[in-house]
């Protein structure tokens, strides 16, 4: 038997934004042991027109969240994007997580046909296939933010690796 849509995003979703809450925790601490304004860390950036922090766990968990919605059926939760803080933002990801696991198998069943389309502001977007949604579009998204996120805290030079980002 093949996979599901839902096999294949929702647990993953799940057990990867755990990694990154604790991949957050470890900034966190890192300030503290540091002596470091956590707001230093939360506000970093790669380079200077890349979104911070904050704004990389915004956008990666509206994609999860607004997605795994929409090839559900379900609506999607609403939040504010005003979070400043390191506990906020894990706050953020247990909210989406909370989300997700209400989701289940069933309520995605045949969303691999689906067609999707949405608006991000004024630019309309359209998947003929759910699974091209999910696989093109929702899963990229995600981990695009998910390792900027870590990027931005390995380059302020909290003690961050492999084991961090990948189950092993």
């Amino acid at each position: 038997m093949s996979d599901t849509l839902y096999d294949l995003s929702v647990p993953m979703f799940i057990h990867n934004m755990e990694m990154l809450i604790k991949i957050l925790g470890k900034g966190e601490s890192y300030a503290v042991k540091k002596k470091l304004d956590p707001k230093l860390l939360v506000d970093s950036r790669l380079i200077v027109d890349m979104y911070s922090i904050p704004r990389q766990i915004q956008i990666g968990t509206d994609m999860v969240r607004k997605g795994i919605g929409r090839l559900a059926g379900k609506e999607a939760p609403s939040f504010k994007d005003n979070e400043q803080t390191f506990q906020q933002l894990q706050k953020r990801l247990e909210r989406t997580i909370n989300f997700l696991k209400k989701i289940k198998p069933k309520d995605m069943e045949g969303s691999e046909t689906k067609k999707i389309e949405f608006l991000i502001r004024d630019r309309q977007f359209k998947f003929d296939r759910g699974d091209e949604y999910l696989t093109q579009w929702i899963i990229p998204h995600f981990f695009f933010h998910m390792t900027t996120t870590y990027n931005i805290l390995r380059a302020n030079g909290v003690n961050l690796g492999k084991r961090d980002f990948v189950k092993m």
